[in-house]
């Protein structure tokens, strides 16, 4: 339903009453979208745990200011303490197997120094059966055997070391991986800190000490401690009239009759199914006298405004957009071109003058 705010009713003041005869009056008017809805501080969000434990200790209660990095909860997790020593465990096996002489290398060395021998034992059988060649002492099919076999042994070196260089290669990144990992166990040392990802206050916390945290479940609100902004609920039959930019008139029933000034920053686009409103933020131009998140809204966007327009009654408008005027000829109906429309009045941009006398509708 569409309906407009008490600052519409509050600048634009209706004819006087009481009277059967009146005259369109030249005064300000102003059309405006209502909105409902609530303060929020910048950069708010939930945070959810990553592990599952119980709450030892709570660093950051509900109004504290924090900054990016602080610890809020800690939480006593048999789950990190297991991954704790897993880490520790594959530490110390990567660091054995990294020194020098451990079985993984000392394994690779031995097949490294086996096919260098071998290359030494097959060269030196090669150049004894070149020399005898040559004193045409033995045949060419028992050189070429040798020869075969001396580069078989090379080729086999070749891949021993290559075996081994990649093994080293591969035994020192474990050794990197696993002591990465235990650093970071290590800091929490069977202990699991949640702590804060932005610069701001904590609005509230969802658990207290000795509670069970679940993974993945909220246990704290934190936002900005000074900026703050708007979300609010716009009708969808008014939707199309709001835009950004557009300025916004704010009455927050904690501070009483004071009217904030706002301007619409966001409209989204989808439509809520459970009241067919959409999401309209707007970012506050006066600055709240304290600094409270989730305190309840009520809103004037601001669609059009005149510093002076012609402005009669609605309720003495007849249908077809034309109201009884008297004359010296007597009474007549005249239609009239609307502009402006509040919730009980209407602006005339053609059809009347100041001058005209207006009649009530017929009872």
């Amino acid at each position: 339903m569409r309906k407009f705010l008490w600052i519409t009713l509050a600048l634009v003041q209706a004819c006087s009453s009481g009277q059967n005869d009146k005259k369109p009056e030249l005064k300000p008017l102003i059309e405006a979208v209502y909105a409902s809805g609530y303060v929020i501080s910048k950069d708010e969000y939930q945070v959810f745990a990553q592990a599952e434990g119980y709450v030892v200790d709570i660093l950051a209660k509900e109004g504290t200011d924090v900054k990016k990095g602080d610890v809020i909860f800690v939480i006593e997790s048999q789950q990190q303490t297991a991954r704790y020593l897993i880490a520790r465990e594959a530490y110390e096996m990567a660091s054995t197997n990294y020194k020098q002489g451990s079985p993984v290398l000392s394994e690779l060395e031995a097949a490294v120094a086996s096919a260098r021998t071998k290359v030494q034992y097959d060269s030196v059988n090669l150049a004894r059966y070149t020399n005898l060649l040559k004193l045409n002492a033995t045949t060419r099919a028992d050189y070429d055997r040798f020869k075969l076999t001396y580069e078989n042994s090379r080729n086999d070196l070749a891949l021993q070391i290559s075996r081994f260089e990649k093994g080293k290669n591969q035994v020192f990144l474990e050794f990197q991986n696993a002591e990465n990992q235990w650093k970071i166990s290590s800091e929490e040392s069977g202990r699991y800190a949640i702590r804060s990802e932005v610069d701001g206050r904590v609005y509230k916390t969802l658990k207290e000490k000795g509670e069970l945290v679940r993974r993945n479940e909220a246990v704290a609100t934190i936002g900005s401690k000074d900026l703050f902004y708007m979300q609010l609920s716009v009708d969808e039959m008014d939707i199309r009239k709001v835009r950004e930019g557009q300025q916004v008139w704010v009455k927050i029933d904690a501070f009483g009759d004071k009217v904030f000034q706002a301007v619409v920053s966001e409209v989204h686009p989808l439509v809520n199914s459970r009241d067919q409103s959409l999401r309209v933020d707007a970012d506050f131009i006066t600055a709240l006298p304290r600094g409270f998140s989730g305190l309840a809204v009520e809103a004037n966007i601001v669609i059009r405004k005149k510093d002076k327009a012609l402005v009669i009654p609605k309720s003495i408008l007849l249908p077809g957009d034309s109201v009884r005027v008297k004359t010296n000829e007597g009474d007549r109906k005249v239609k009239i071109t609307k502009g402006i429309e509040t919730l009980d009045e209407v602006e005339v941009l053609d059809g009347l003058t100041e001058q005209s006398v207006l009649l009530a509708k017929s009872k």
